[in-house]
C-alpha cells in the first residue's frame, strides 16, 4: 500500500508504543481511526481484537487503499471505511448517537486540527463512559489538559512525537 506523498504515517515505534499501552482495552473494543492515512494504526487495531474499527479519512485514494486492506486482510465484517472530513465526520456521528470506546487522532502536525477535533469529540457524546482518546502530534506542540469535557491522563514522549491521553472528566 503505497502512501501519498502529504501522509505522515505513525511510524511502527509509535504504533507498538500506542499498543503496549492499550493492550488491556483493545479486545472487543469498538475503535474510531480519525485522519486514517495508511490505516495501519485501526488494522492493528483490527488484528489486536477490536470488535469494529471505523476509518474516517477525506482522502478518496487514501481511502481507497484502507479498503483494499481490510479486504486483504478479510476483515470486512469488522471495519468501516468513511471518506469524509474528520470535524463533519464527528458532527453527523454525535447526530447517529454513534459511540466508541477508543477514539485515535493523528492529524497533520502543523496545523490547528488536533484541537479542533478534540475540543469537537470533548463537545460531543461519542466517547463512550471509561472510553479514551489518543491524540499523536508534534513534541513541540503542547495540549492542554482540559479540553472541553476531557482530561489528559498521560503523555509519552517518541523523539518529535507525543501520544497525549485524554478521558472523559467526571
Amino acid at each position: 500500500m503505497k502512501a501519498a506523498k502529504s501522509l505522515r504515517p505513525t511510524t511502527g515505534k509509535v504504533r507498538e508504543a500506542l499498543f503496549n499501552i492499550l493492550r488491556r482495552r483493545i479486545e472487543g473494543a469498538i475503535f474510531l481511526d480519525l485522519y486514517a492515512g495508511t490505516g495501519a494504526v485501526g488494522l492493528e487495531a483490527l488484528k489486536q481484537g477490536a470488535a469494529e474499527v471505523v476509518f474516517v479519512e477525506a482522502g478518496r485514494s487514501s481511502a481507497g487503499s484502507i479498503d483494499e486492506a481490510i479486504a486483504r486482510y478479510r476483515f470486512t465484517d469488522r471495519a468501516l471505511v468513511i471518506t469524509k472530513k474528520v470535524l463533519s465526520f464527528l458532527e453527523s456521528a454525535e447526530i447517529s448517537l454513534r459511540t466508541f470506546d477508543i477514539i485515535f487522532l493523528d492529524p497533520p502536525y502543523h496545523t490547528e486540527e488536533i484541537l479542533l477535533a478534540l475540543s469537537a469529540v470533548g463537545e460531543s457524546n461519542i466517547l463512550r463512559d471509561n472510553g479514551i482518546v489518543a491524540a499523536e502530534h508534534f513534541a513541540k506542540r503542547q495540549l492542554p489538559d482540559t479540553v472541553n469535557g476531557l482530561q489528559k491522563t498521560k503523555a509519552y514522549r517518541y523523539g518529535d512525537t507525543v501520544l497525549s491521553f485524554y478521558e472523559k472528566r467526571v
